[in-house]
């Protein structure tokens, strides 16, 4: 009797854990389904992700064909979005284009999560004087605007797609080293934490599979947001021509060049400036919905 009792009781302690966790995501998708907004932001951004895989397809025409003949057509059947001073399709370029402004906003906010992540932790978990220098370094790079910081960067880097991802990417860490940071600072006070340490764990053990996983939340909150003014900031800095450089079908540099047609072209830059906005728009709402879900105090 006494070994069933034993053999079970893993079997017990196993499930109650997997129901729990079931029921966090319950509780977390039905407070963001509820959210309708958060909901539009999911659909604009899987929207945008099927344009950027599947460009190719989707594309009738040639991002970089030329047509001399045919520019500054307005949109018609045969070009929905028109064409620019050089006859190409401004619909393809715009789908193709996708790949780079996205690509540009996720490459972005992965160099800036992961350096961000990594001083938050160091800074959060030794403390002391450690905590000191990290985030002295930290309101030293926040003391400058993102943007100025940002050209900076590329003055000294020189103008290329890759220089606008670190540029961008490099005042993004900042932002998540002060977040991780103080959630850093909320778990390790938890006595499973000392109870852990207690047991001979070391720091790198404590830090990756027991404090780590625990302020996962915030980092997804504040990546989605940070992916529209990703997009926004690399946007613009090629519309300065610090970025992509033509023909390039960048959304961006498409602005840039659409900018001698406003009046008699308008469309040019219109749909390059729509397609921003709403994808801009889209990540904001649905991290607003994120923070909704993941905050324990939505909960009824």
């Amino acid at each position: 009797m006494t070994v069933e009792v034993k053999t079970e009781q893993p079997n017990i302690a196993a499930k109650s854990f997997i129901s729990k966790k079931e029921s966090r995501l319950k509780d977390f998708l039905s407070i963001l389904i509820q959210n309708k907004a958060a909901l539009v932001g999911a659909i604009i951004i899987l929207i945008y992700i099927f344009m950027a895989m599947f460009a190719p397809l989707l594309a009738p025409y040639s991002p970089y064909e030329i047509d001399l003949e045919n520019k500054l057509t307005p949109p018609s059947s045969e070009h929905w979005m028109g064409t620019d001073d050089k006859g190409r399709d401004i619909l393809s370029r715009i789908l193709y284009g996708s790949r780079l402004s996205m690509g540009v906003g996720f490459a972005a906010v992965l160099f800036g999560a992961f350096f961000g992540i990594i001083f938050g932790l160091v800074a959060g978990y030794y403390g002391k004087w450690v905590d000191t220098i990290i985030m002295r370094m930290m309101d030293v790079m926040l003391a400058f605007p993102g943007i100025l910081l940002a050209l900076a960067i590329i003055a000294a880097l020189g103008p290329s797609l890759i220089n606008v991802t670190i540029a961008v990417g490099a005042f993004s860490v900042p932002l998540f080293a002060r977040i991780v940071r103080g959630s850093t600072l909320e778990v390790k006070r938890l006595e499973y934490i000392d109870a852990i340490r207690s047991l001979g764990a070391n720091d790198l053990i404590i830090i990756a599979k027991h404090i780590f996983p625990n302020i996962l939340s915030p980092i997804i909150v504040q990546g989605t947001l940070r992916l529209a003014t990703a997009i926004l900031s690399a946007a613009g800095l090629s519309f300065l021509g610090l970025g992509a450089q033509p023909p390039s079908p960048e959304w961006g540099t498409m602005l840039s060049s659409g900018r001698d047609f406003l009046f008699s072209a308008p469309y040019i830059a219109l749909f390059p400036g729509l397609a921003i906005s709403i994808l801009v728009l889209g990540f904001n709402i649905f991290g607003d919905g994120l923070r909704d879900a993941f905050d324990p105090r939505m909960k009824k």
